[in-house]
C-alpha cells in the first residue's frame, strides 16, 4: 500500500525558514493528491496545505504568504517551503496522499510526521 516518507523538520528561530519533503512509494496509480497537516501539542490536527496533480493549490489562512506547497509529479515527492516561522507554526507535520486528480479534502494516506520546533 501507498507509503509516505518525510524529511526536512528541525528547529528555528522565529522568523526562519524550513522546507520539508515527503515522497510517495508503493503507490498503484500515479495520479497522486497530497497535502500537509500539522497538529501542535494538546491541540488537534490542522490542515495547511493541499496541492493537486496540477498544481493547483489550497492554504490555510494562517499560513498565507508564508508557506508554498509544490510538488514533483515524476517523483511524487511534495514539498512544503516555510518562510518567516512563527511560534504557533510550531507542531508536528504529517504529510497526507490520496488517489485523484483533483485537491484531496481528505486523505486515506498518511506518514509518521516530522517535528517543526519554532522558538522566540
Amino acid at each position: 500500500q501507498l507509503q509516505l516518507a518525510e524529511s526536512g523538520g528541525g528547529s528555528v528561530q522565529a522568523g526562519g525558514s524550513l522546507r520539508l519533503s515527503c515522497t510517495a512509494s508503493r503507490y498503484t496509480y500515479s495520479h497522486l493528491c497530497m497535502g500537509w497537516f500539522r497538529q501542535a501539542a494538546g491541540k488537534e490536527r490542522e490542515a495547511v496545505a493541499h496541492i493537486a496533480i496540477d498544481g493547483s493549490s489550497s492554504y490555510a489562512d494562517s499560513v498565507k504568504g508564508r508557506f508554498t506547497i509544490s510538488k514533483d509529479n515524476a517523483k511524487n515527492t511534495v514539498f512544503l517551503q516555510m518562510t518567516n516561522l512563527r511560534p504557533e507554526d510550531d507542531g508536528v507535520y504529517y504529510c497526507a496522499a490520496d488517489y485523484g486528480d483533483y485537491i484531496c479534502w481528505v486523505y486515506s494516506y498518511w506518514g509518521q510526521g516530522t517535528q517543526v520546533t519554532v522558538s522566540s
